[in-house]
């Protein structure tokens, strides 16, 4: 079930440099890295079924999971024990092809650029994840302010969310930029955020609750 893509954009994510300084344990040797792929499909494997050639397709993090085990089983397939990983335990992107598994690679609308839709295949998904399981919480609260925070602080802001932002003392930057991108506070993760103001539904103020993903 693989198919072959010519790759136009391969994003830099932290656990690419983790992989590449010795950091995490037993990759693929040798190994091309890279898990945030956007390209276009080739040729695709005699059992490939989901996309024709032509098709512009994104490659993550998950390259492959057994389908058997309880995790995978209860739709949690991230957890599978035996999965693989692109950039990883499979090669990945920073090359001018990949293979990839079919069944583990996204169709890519047209209204992306292959540069938007790369950061989407890995910091997008965890973000959006992470905001799923939220439900419908009109207060969120995001540790860290880096690639997956900055992204889903956008899309919550569109769904009229408000995000409380917390990151590492003194880090001023990371602040305004949470700030700039719609965040009502931000501040150390030392510091709790400010009482909020009257509950649109309440006479009684309701403190500012942070959900964390």
């Amino acid at each position: 079930m693989q198919v072959l893509v010519k790759v136009a954009a391969c994003a830099v994510c932290r656990t690419d440099l983790h992989v590449v300084n010795g950091e995490l344990p037993n990759p693929k040797l040798p190994l091309v890295p890279g898990h945030e792929i956007v390209g276009v499909v080739l040729e695709k494997g005699e059992r490939a079924r989901r996309f024709k050639g032509g098709d512009r397709v994104g490659i993550p993090w998950l390259a492959w999971t057994c389908g058997e085990c309880s995790f995978c089983r209860e739709g949690r397939e991230n957890l599978c024990d035996r999965a693989r990983f692109t950039g990883y335990t499979v090669d990945g992107g920073y090359a001018e092809f990949a293979v990839a598994d079919e069944r583990f690679c996204f169709p890519i609308p047209p209204g992306y650029s292959d540069g938007e839709a790369a950061p989407l295949l890995c910091a997008g998904l965890i973000g959006y994840r992470a905001l799923a399981k939220t439900g419908s919480a009109k207060r969120l609260g995001l540790y860290g302010f880096g690639a997956a925070a900055h992204i889903i602080a956008q899309v919550a802001k569109f769904q009229g969310r408000e995000v409380f932002a917390f990151m590492r003392r003194g880090d001023g930057e990371a602040q305004q930029f949470a700030k700039s991108l719609g965040a009502v506070w931000s501040g150390d993760s030392e510091t709790a955020p400010p009482v909020h103001w009257m509950s649109p539904s309440s006479s009684r103020p309701s403190a500012a609750s942070a959900r964390w993903p």
